[in-house]
């Protein structure tokens, strides 16, 4: 049946943090072609990252079923049902996984699901593996013409085909732009769990911060956090700015916040970050945003993205009362803080080329990752076989059963490992690791 004639779409979004269920969700109904109605279901990745019951309820996204599964329960799955796009929002290596193992199981089917794909935020690290592992899918999202033609570049590099390449924008941007200071003005530093990552760095900006509070006492300064301890999101946190806190003493205009950032740059006057996607968003509400130089302008660190975005500064500047310009032609680069109406059209692109797909005569062909045992026989094998597949993307033997659900002895043991591992990475390798140093 023609997309044009579809009564209803099923979207199935296949996420392995709580920053990627947000972008995968928001993605999927973003790019759903003009449809009556939309069924989303999601699936967790089972793992380190899987997202606790507060980190999905303060995503504020809602899906018609959620669950966990392993890779593989999630191909079976994918081998029974039957949906019209599939959002693969993993890192690079379990896209590439999951892109095998759909192959395999769908090797034999006339129609199969319009497969995207894409990244969180800012890419800045790992461009070109993170690119070829996410090659294979029918839509490879762009979040800016910045990176599209980066990514097309890097395909056409190797040989590889770059027609999937799709600029659109990040998916959760949005909310009324910022149009006078408030009372109290506002400063709000968005923490990230893993930049910088070392002690002596995180104690540096949580002592500047400090410090700005109490220069500026009639300022209310928010420390904006990712999760609570315990918590993982996309990256491992190992030094929590929460214990941090704890040893150095806040003063009475600096608090602890956490919720959805939306709502926080509501009252947002200036926003401070080292690399955080948090100012793409902020730049987007015309928020006056900073990204530190403190630490060095580094590829490490994440903020050699923002070079050119008139962004740059540091505590020293912003305690003498600076206020960033940012260069308009590089925030339209980015996809950021577009005119009216731009930005509602940035998706246009993509629900044509999946409604192209979804009308094609006789189905889609089969998906054809670039690396294969050809291109890649020392490296792919590792990838797949990490989640229970073999070389040709068929699940490896005693690979787990989709429909046998554990029982509640079972998921204590589950919920007491994943406890486990937390504390490990961030109590006793911290420890570990100091103790090496002497």
């Amino acid at each position: 049946m023609p997309a044009s004639a579809t009564k209803s779409l099923r979207i199935a979004v296949l996420a392995d943090s709580d920053t990627r269920w947000k972008w995968g969700a928001l993605t999927a109904n973003r790019i759903a072609p003009d449809a009556s109605d939309v069924r989303l279901d999601g699936y967790l990745l089972r793992g380190r990252s899987t997202p606790t019951a507060r980190q999905l309820d303060e995503v504020g996204v809602r899906a018609d079923s959620l669950g966990e599964v392993t890779a593989v329960e999630f191909l079976r799955v994918m081998a029974r049902e039957s949906y019209d796009i599939v959002v693969l929002a993993l890192v690079g290596g379990g896209v590439q996984a999951v892109l095998h193992g759909l192959r395999n199981i769908w090797a034999d089917r006339r129609q199969r699901p319009v497969v995207v794909t894409g990244y969180v935020g800012v890419v800045y690290e790992k461009l070109a593996d993170g690119l070829l592992l996410r090659h294979g899918a029918d839509l490879v999202l762009a979040n800016s013409r910045q990176d599209a033609d980066r990514f097309r570049d890097v395909y056409e590099g190797v040989g590889a085909d770059a027609s999937s390449v799709t600029e659109v924008a990040l998916p959760f941007l949005g909310g009324a732009p910022r149009t006078a200071e408030h009372d109290p003005y506002t400063v709000v530093f968005a923490a990230q769990p893993s930049v910088p990552e070392n002690r002596r760095d995180r104690t540096y900006l949580l002592d500047r911060l400090i410090g700005h509070a109490r220069l500026h006492p009639g300022r209310e300064v928010l420390l904006k956090l990712r999760s609570r301890p315990g918590e993982h999101t996309t990256h491992i946190e190992e030094l929590p700015y929460q214990k941090l806190a704890e040893r150095a003493g806040l003063p009475p205009n600096l608090r602890l916040v956490y919720g959805h950032m939306g709502e926080v740059l509501d009252r947002t006057d200036l926003l401070v970050t080292v690399s955080s996607t948090a100012a793409l968003e902020s730049l987007h509400r015309r928020i006056p945003t900073v990204v530190l130089t403190d630490l060095g302008v580094r590829e490490a660190l994440g903020n050699h993205h923002f070079v050119g975005s008139g962004c740059l500064a540091s505590w020293d500047q912003l305690d003498a009362g600076h206020t960033p310009s940012p260069d308009p032609e590089w925030v339209e680069r980015q996809g950021v803080a577009a005119g009216a109406g731009t930005y509602e059209a940035a998706f246009d692109a993509a629900r044509a080329r999946i409604t192209k797909l979804l009308d094609r005569p006789g189905g889609l062909p089969p998906l054809t990752p670039y690396y294969t045992s050809t291109t890649a026989p020392g490296y792919l094998p590792g990838i797949l076989a990490r989640h229970h597949l073999g070389p040709d993307g068929a699940p490896l033997p005693g690979a787990p059963a989709a429909d046998r659900q554990p029982g509640p002895v079972r998921q204590i043991v589950r919920r007491a490992a994943r406890g486990a591992y937390r504390h490990g990475v961030q109590r006793v390798a911290p420890v570990i690791r100091r103790m090496g140093e002497l």
